[in-house]
């Protein structure tokens, strides 16, 4: 009986262990600091700066002169709209990312040139765009059509929800 009992204690810790660390994680997937990409072979993590009124997405990341390997900024809009960017004022390469209000992705523009007023149209119906280092998109295999989670597209019957 003595058995039964340490061994039903030990399934018990595990249990708690695992549904604590399974409600954790799903937790931090709706992190406004974070968005999550996936896509068929692959996934990543970014931590995001949210610009999400004028001011901010008017600024950007101009000035910065460098970004985590795995940082970004991610603009959200009030409502899906044609968008196109630049990179006046903006030190580093980047990868911008467009997506539609369902959080999927439309749209990548690779190594925009730093310093550069050429626009760089976004597409129709783009709610979201997640700016990361240049060369990124690339490197870690990002596609059209992958799919992002985050707390933005709550509202907009999004394709990866947060819960």
């Amino acid at each position: 009986m003595r058995g039964i009992t340490k061994r039903h204690k030990t399934l018990k810790a595990a249990l708690i262990l695992f549904v604590c660390a399974t409600t954790g994680a799903a937790q931090a997937a709706c992190e406004q600091g974070a968005v999550d990409l996936r896509w068929d072979g692959g996934s990543v993590r970014f931590t995001v700066e949210i610009a999400d009124t004028f001011e901010d997405r008017a600024r950007g990341l101009m000035y910065r002169e460098s970004l985590p390997r795995y940082g970004g900024m991610l603009f959200v809009y009030d409502q899906p709209l044609s968008v196109s960017f630049w990179m006046k004022n903006t030190l580093i390469p980047l990868d911008m990312i467009f997506l539609d209000r369902h959080g999927v992705v439309q749209n990548i523009h690779e190594n925009a040139v730093p310093g550069s007023l050429d626009s760089i149209p976004g597409g129709d119906n783009i709610l979201a765009v997640l700016e990361v280092n240049g060369g990124m998109s690339r490197k870690l295999g990002v596609p059209v059509g992958a799919e992002m989670r985050h707390p933005a597209f709550a509202d907009s019957d999004p394709i990866w929800p947060c819960n």
